[in-house]
């Protein structure tokens, strides 16, 4: 089954080792997206939620990218640098998808990144 990378310049370029996304099998697959700005590249500063909902807007721009939406979404990753932050990211989470949100999961960041305080992965249908 053959698979199509996905890139948009209204997302921020990811590192040379991963793609933004990747489409297979009828879903759009989106890597860990960082809340930074698509134009600079730079993460964006504010609370826990802010960061949210700059993850949601570049996973948003990916996934119309790939000619899907949010939507469409049916799972998503949730990867927090502080567990403190989990009610800020959920408040947020809510304005997106305030009925019938997709399946989610959470994790802890591994890493330190400075300034990073949430990072998202997705699956949606196309």
């Amino acid at each position: 089954m053959p698979r199509d990378i996905v890139a948009t310049q209204n997302a921020p370029k990811p590192p040379p080792s991963y793609s933004q996304a990747v489409k297979a099998a009828g879903l759009v697959f989106v890597s860990g997206t960082a809340p930074a700005d698509p134009i600079t590249g730079q993460l964006i500063e504010g609370s826990a939620g802010v960061q949210t909902a700059q993850c949601l807007r570049n996973i948003q721009a990916i996934l119309e990218a790939a000619g899907s939406s949010l939507d469409k979404a049916v799972s998503a990753t949730i990867i927090l640098a502080d567990e403190d932050d989990f009610a800020a990211v959920n408040e947020e989470w809510l304005k997106w998808f305030p009925i019938d949100p997709p399946a989610r999961q959470g994790a802890k960041l591994p890493v330190r990144i400075a300034g990073l305080k949430v990072s998202i992965a997705m699956i949606a249908e196309l």
